[in-house]
C-alpha cells in the first residue's frame, strides 16, 4: 500500500503500531514544529554566546579605571580621605564598579553633604562632592550647616551656638538669620541662640548682652529694641547684662550687678 520503498520513503513512513488498527506518527513528520525547535535552539545559543562575550569583556582586565576626578569646592575633605575611599570602595573595572557603593563611601566622610558619581568613557570616574558649610555649633553635639541640617564633624572656627528641642535645628537656623539681619545696624552679632521647650527665644550677643524675646512676635520685639537702643541701652550709666523684651510697652534691663530697671519704649 505504501508504494516503492526508498530512503525518503523511510523517513515518511509511520511508526509501527503497537496494536492492530493503530497508526503512530513520528515527531519528525511535524516539519513546522521541528523548525520552531531549531530556531529556538539557535536563538538560545546566540544569547548564551553574547552573554559569554560580555562576561569576558567586563571581567577581564580590559577596561581598568585609570583616573578619578574629584570636583567641588573642598575646604575640609583631604587627599588622605579620598585615597582611603578609593582604596576601600573601588572594586571592579569601568563597567563593574558599583557607583552606589562608591557614593556611600564618600558620604561617610564627616564634611561631605552630597555626592554625585558618574563614569566618563573610557577609563575615568568623576566624583562631585558638596561639603557642608558650617553655620553654628549645636549644644547637643555636632554642627549645623547653612541649610539647618545637623552633621557630625570637628571645626576650630569661632561659631555661634544653637540650642533647642529635638529636630528644631532648621527653625533655629531660619530665626538666627532674621535676628542677625536685624542687629546689623547696631554692629552686634548673635553668639548664642536658644529655643526653649515652650518655643520661647533667648539671644546672647557678642557684647555679652542677653535678650529675652519670648515666644510670640520675637522678631517684632527685637526690631523695637534696635530702634530704641541708641536712646536707651547705649546711654545707660552701667553696662547692661540682660534685657527682657516681653513687655508690651517697654522692656526691663538688668545691670551687671543684678540691678533691674524698667524702661519704656517711648
Amino acid at each position: 500500500m505504501w508504494g516503492k520503498k526508498d530512503k525518503g520513503d523511510l523517513l515518511r513512513r509511520p511508526m509501527a503500531a503497537s496494536t492492530p488498527g493503530t497508526l503512530v506518527l513520528s515527531m519528525w513528520d511535524k516539519a513546522q514544529l521541528m523548525l520552531w525547535c531549531a530556531n529556538f535552539l539557535y536563538a538560545l545559543a546566540a544569547i548564551l554566546l553574547l552573554y559569554a562575550l560580555l562576561f569576558l569583556m567586563i571581567h577581564l582586565p580590559l577596561f581598568p579605571l585609570k583616573h578619578v576626578e574629584i570636583k567641588g569646592d573642598l575646604q575640609h575633605v583631604t587627599y588622605q580621605q579620598v585615597s582611603y575611599i578609593v582604596t576601600r570602595e573601588f572594586k571592579g573595572n569601568f563597567f563593574t564598579l558599583d557607583l552606589t557603593q562608591v557614593g556611600k563611601g564618600f558620604q561617610k566622610l564627616p564634611w561631605v553633604r552630597n555626592v554625585s558619581v558618574r563614569r566618563q568613557w573610557p577609563d575615568t570616574l568623576e566624583v562631585v562632592l558638596e561639603e557642608h558649610v558650617a553655620l553654628a555649633r549645636w549644644s547637643g553635639g555636632g554642627l549645623v550647616n547653612t541649610r539647618g541640617e545637623l552633621f557630625q564633624a570637628a571645626s576650630s572656627s569661632n561659631l555661634p551656638v544653637f540650642s533647642g528641642p529635638e529636630s528644631s535645628a532648621p527653625e533655629v537656623t531660619e530665626q538666627y538669620a532674621q535676628f542677625k539681619a536685624s542687629l546689623m545696624s547696631l554692629k552686634l552679632k548673635p553668639v548664642n541662640l536658644t529655643m526653649t521647650e515652650r518655643r520661647a527665644w533667648q539671644l546672647k550677643l557678642d557684647s555679652g548682652l542677653i535678650l529675652e524675646l519670648g515666644r510670640d512676635q520675637a522678631g517684632v520685639r527685637l526690631d523695637k529694641f534696635v530702634r530704641a537702643y541708641d536712646a536707651t541701652i547705649a546711654r545707660m550709666p552701667h553696662p547692661v547684662a540682660y534685657v527682657d523684651l516681653r513687655y508690651p510697652n517697654g522692656f526691663a534691663v538688668r545691670f551687671g550687678m543684678g540691678e533691674i530697671k524698667s524702661r519704656a519704649n517711648g
